[in-house]
């Protein structure tokens, strides 16, 4: 199975707080769009209302509850973390979107993972686990510090994973 994880996170691992992002950044939002778009996204359910539309427009939506039965209007759903991979497209790049609870979940799954790396600490109460170095290679950086819309350095990664 194809499972990459995609995330914004603060130099302090911050990604979140009260079920909202920490930041906007336009172009980390265009990437996330472009990357994901024509493909399955994997989100737990607080992250898929958190969305302001739903469900996300040319991607299938696979929301995962722990509510037997719940369905979710135009979304796939899973029951648990092996639900949602046999449920996933196995010839094709599967996204996982968030929340902490879900990536916490998908790390050891992941053969990929697309970081937004926000170089500012932010007060949050969710959090992303530590990128082990010795599991995962930086094959790709692009530093944005240039932003007009924002008062920081951030950049784009893609980890791949070593071992597994």
């Amino acid at each position: 199975m194809n499972i990459s994880i995609i995330v914004a996170i603060a130099a302090n691992n911050a990604i979140g707080k009260d079920n909202d992002l920490l930041w906007h950044i336009s172009k980390d939002l265009k990437r996330f769009k472009q990357l994901t778009d024509g493909h399955f996204i994997v989100m737990g359910k607080k992250t898929y209302f958190s969305l302001p539309r739903r469900p996300l427009p040319n991607r299938t939506n696979m929301v995962i509850t722990d509510i037997p039965g719940e369905q979710i209007d135009n979304c796939l759903m899973a029951y648990s973390i092996e639900d949602t991979i046999r449920k996933m497209e196995p010839a094709d790049e599967n996204f996982v979107i968030g929340g902490g609870s879900i990536y916490r979940q998908f790390m050891p799954y992941a053969d990929k993972l697309y970081i937004t790396r926000v170089h500012k600490d932010f007060e949050a109460d969710t959090f992303f686990p530590e990128i082990s170095l010795d599991e995962w290679k930086l094959t790709e950086k692009q530093v944005v510090d240039d932003d007009p819309q924002n008062n920081f350095t951030y950049s784009f990664e893609i980890y791949e994973r070593t071992t597994k």
